[in-house]
């Protein structure tokens, strides 16, 4: 027997479902698709890992103990992300909706909410901009650009782009907190 999602999940899809629809439909044009892609494949870890791994480079009066600020917070992210994920089970637009959201690209698992790929990303732009705010214009655009991706992806619904933001936010705010 699978989980059963909250009912709440079932009335939001109903909602969102054409607005997720368009941005899918958008990554027909094969350049958009090849960009969402990207964007997606950089959200994964690699960007991340690196702006952590740089840490004493791009700081290097407080190097190390932003690298493990940095370190330590992405772990407890990733933590109560796989949390509220495999506890609440909202199925993904292109498993809700098939033939009408169309999966462009290979999801990892089956469920959808929240995004982890905008909730790092947000965590990370939250912290850069107390630590390295120079850092932002390359990397706020890069993560709309990643939030953007899981929607025209197929992948998440906008509710759950904007669930991901919002815990990425909470996160960022807390390690500055706590580390300041």
């Amino acid at each position: 027997m699978r989980p059963r999602a909250p009912a709440v999940f079932d009335r939001l899809d109903l909602l969102e479902w054409r607005l997720c629809q368009r941005f899918a439909n958008l990554s027909l044009y094969a350049p958009w698709l090849a960009t969402l892609r990207l964007a997606s494949r950089l959200g994964d870890w690699p960007l991340w890992v690196a702006l952590i791994a740089a840490q004493p480079w791009l700081q290097p009066q407080a190097g190390l103990a932003f690298f493990l600020q940095y370190a330590v917070t992405g772990l407890a992210a990733i933590l109560i992300y796989r949390l509220i994920k495999t506890r609440l089970c909202r199925e993904r637009p292109f498993i809700t909706f098939v033939n009408l959201i169309q999966c462009g690209e290979p999801a990892r698992d089956r469920y959808s909410f929240p995004s982890g790929h905008t909730m790092h990303a947000v965590m990370f732009c939250v912290m850069t901009a107390a630590h390295a705010p120079w850092l932002l214009p390359l990397l706020v655009p890069l993560a709309a650009l990643i939030a953007l991706s899981r929607v025209g992806l197929g992948l998440h619904y906008i509710s759950d782009v904007a669930a991901g933001a919002a815990i990425g936010y909470a996160f960022g705010l807390m390690s500055l907190y706590l580390a300041g």
